[in-house]
This record gives structure tokens, sequence and C-alpha cells, in this order.
């Protein structure tokens, strides 16, 4: 029996909704995406059993600049043919990121011979340009693009990009996005408002929800990163804002725990040292083993320069750690609120950086106790089942209009 499935807007998706067990697609569906990183293994085996055929489509098991292995579950799974470059880009904030550009040459012929009704496919370069090719092709087919991406973390692209982009997207039955900017970002390329639907990150947070919400009073305002060690993440910046803020208050010290690994950590580990701050490098922790991280700590540092979400925050919230997080990042934007389960910043506004140090560092006890609570009620709704709903909706639109 079709039941309706209350899904939030963009903008409140993360709002309690009631949940409930959706119809299943009759369809044949086809996911092209880069990877499977292990936080969207839940999220693509729930739309799995709710699709009648599901395979993904990969450019590659797994990018280099990451540590994990690939894992893919029961999922059916092809790696596809593939070129694969690494190249610079430069951000308006002045800083550059190294990105892997992957042009699956194959998706075409793929398409062709599995000739799925709905293909979804990731980001708007060259595998979704084929895909357009196959729903032209076959006019009954169904696009559905999947669009990780904001407003920030697009800044700086050329003229001629943005034409690319608006002439492919007059292709699409149907869009995803993660947030409140990305929805803004495609209004502003001339995608309708109605084909615009919402895909949060929804990670599988059940073993960080069993961590104990209580912290010792020496964990409860230790510091925790996680992630890479790039510059794009914004941790020199706020060590610059943290090593000020220590000279300013003399009596006190924190403790500061970096998990990850990556070109800037030689560069973190010979930082001057402050005798008020104690650092601490873990290198990269296998990801089963994070939910074990976070139970030693009791804020999150998130300062990214750029970021189209962050699933650090998710993890972090149903951990009950508070986030001390950079507004340009989606998830910060999406599920931060000031005061209540987090404090935000802009990083390349010190005097904002600084401020919102100063919030965590002054809060009390028994504030960052409601905080841990809020956090992890914050987070209840983004589990992978409401992901596959996100990506059900949208498939489901595509696929009826």
């Amino acid at each position: 029996m079709a039941v309706n499935v209350s899904v939030p807007q963009v903008g409140t998706m993360t709002d309690v909704v009631e949940r409930r067990v959706a119809e299943r697609l009759n369809v044949k569906a086809a996911l092209l995406t880069n990877c499977i990183p292990p936080y969207w293994i839940s999220t693509f085996s729930s739309l799995a059993q709710r699709v009648r055929d599901f395979r993904i489509f990969l450019s590659t098991p797994m990018e280099a600049d990451r540590d994990w292995e690939p894992h893919w579950g029961n999922l059916a799974v092809t790696v596809q043919k593939c070129w694969t470059y690494a190249t610079k880009r430069w951000h308006e904030l002045g800083f550059s990121d190294e990105v892997w550009r992957h042009i699956p040459y194959d998706t075409l012929p793929i398409l062709l011979r599995h000739r799925p009704d709905v293909v979804i496919s990731a980001q708007l370069g060259f595998r979704t340009l084929q895909a357009a090719i196959y729903r032209k092709l076959f006019p009954k087919s169904r696009l559905v693009v999947w669009t990780p991406l904001s407003e920030h973390s697009e800044k700086g692209l050329s003229t001629f990009r943005i034409m690319e982009r608006k002439a492919l997207l007059k292709c699409v039955d149907a869009a995803l996005v993660n947030g409140t900017s990305g929805r803004r970002y495609l209004l502003s390329l001339g995608v309708p408002h109605d084909k615009i639907f919402p895909l949060p990150y929804c990670a599988d947070i059940e073993p960080h929800l069993r961590v104990p919400l209580r912290r010792e009073s020496s964990a409860a305002r230790r510091f925790l990163y996680v992630g890479q060690l790039v510059e794009r993440k914004g941790l020199l910046p706020f060590l610059n804002v943290l090593t000020e803020w220590l000279r300013n208050h003399p009596a006190a010290e924190i403790e500061f725990w970096i998990a990850g690994d990556g070109p800037l950590r030689s560069q973190l580990e010979n930082l001057p040292s402050c005798s008020q701050l104690r650092m601490r490098f873990l290198r990269s922790v296998a990801y089963e083993k994070l939910p074990d991280v976070y139970a030693l700590a009791g804020i999150m540092v998130f300062p990214t320069l750029a970021d189209e979400w962050g699933v650090v925050v998710n993890e972090s919230l149903a951990a009950g750690l508070p986030v001390l997080g950079s507004r340009y990042s989606q998830a910060v934007e999406e599920l931060i609120t000031d005061g209540v389960t987090g404090w935000t910043f802009r990083p390349d506004h010190g005097a904002e950086m600084y401020a919102a140090l100063d919030r965590a560092m002054t809060a009390s006890d028994t504030q960052l106790e409601d905080m841990r609570r809020m956090a992890r009620k914050r987070i209840q709704v983004l589990r992978p089942e409401f992901g596959a709903e996100c990506f059900l909706r949208a498939a489901r639109f595509a696929y009826m209009s």
C-alpha cells in the first residue's frame, strides 16, 4: 500500500519528521558516481531494497586521497573504464585544493547495454553529459542529477563553465541538493523550483549514537578535528586565532586532538609550541574506530574554508559533540544553531572566529551538557533510511513526470 512520506524542505530539513516505509519503486535505476565512501553504504543499501533493479557504476574503487578500503556490501557495483587525473583548483579565499577529475568514458555504452529507466548521475561533468545523451536517445528514460555543491564551493567558476552547466541542467528531470545554498545555486542556473529535492548527507550514525553523552571534566572542552590535513580545511587560520585567544587568557589550557593525515601534517606538527596548547596527532583512524575517538572529546572543530557538506558534523552531533564550525560548510549551515548545537563563524573573518571560540571556551558545564543532548536530538532524522527516501522522492518525481 502506498503511503506518503513527510520530508522536510531544504532549510528545515533538520526538523524531526515522521518516517514511514516507502513504496517500492518498480524501475531499473542506475547510480553513476565517483566512489562509495563508507558513510554512504547504508543509504545505498536501503535504496537498493526499495528499487526493483538498482545498480551502481563507479569511476574508481576509491579516490587516491582517501585511505578507506573499498567496501560495497551486497550492492551491485561495477567499476567503469575511466581516465583520472589530479588538478589544482584555486578559490577566491586564496587557497588551492587538489581535485581529482574522473572521465568515465564508457558511461554511455554501459547505459545503452543496461537500459535503466532512471539514471541518477553525480555532479555536472562528463558522466552526466553522457547520461543526458542517453536521456535524449531514449525519451522514456529519466535523468536525476545529484549535485553535492554550494554557492561558496562553486565560487570562481569561469563564465564558460557556468554556461555549460546551464545547458546540461536543461536536460534533467530532477535535481538533488545538499542544502539551502545548493538550492539557491541551482535556481541561479535556471533549474525550476519544483525539480529541486533535498538530499542531506545521511551517514550511518548508529555507532556514534551509542557513545555516552556524559563527559568527564577533562574531556568536556577537549577539541577534536577529524579529516584531511589540507589547506582547504582551515586549520592553520584557526590555530592562529586559538593561539591569540590563549595569549589573552594566560590561565587557560586547551587539548586539541587531530585525527587525519595529509600534506599539512608536518607543518602542523612543527608549529611554534605554546605551553597552554597540547596538540595530539592521531594520524589516520580507521572509519569503524572513529566513535571511540569521538567519545574521548568534547567539542568538534571544523573551520573549513569550503565544504559542500562535512559528514563529521553528522557524526559529531550523534556522538554528542557540539560543533565549533565554519558557515562555509553546508552541514554547519543546516545543522548547527549557535549556542544550541554549537558555535558558528566565517573562517575568513578573524574576529568572528575568535568570538565563536570564546563562546565555546566560556560555556558553562551545564550549557555543554544541554548542548550535547540537543546535538544528538538534532541529528536523529538524518539516518540512511531518510537518505534513501530523498533519492526516491526525486526518482519518483522524474519517472512520473
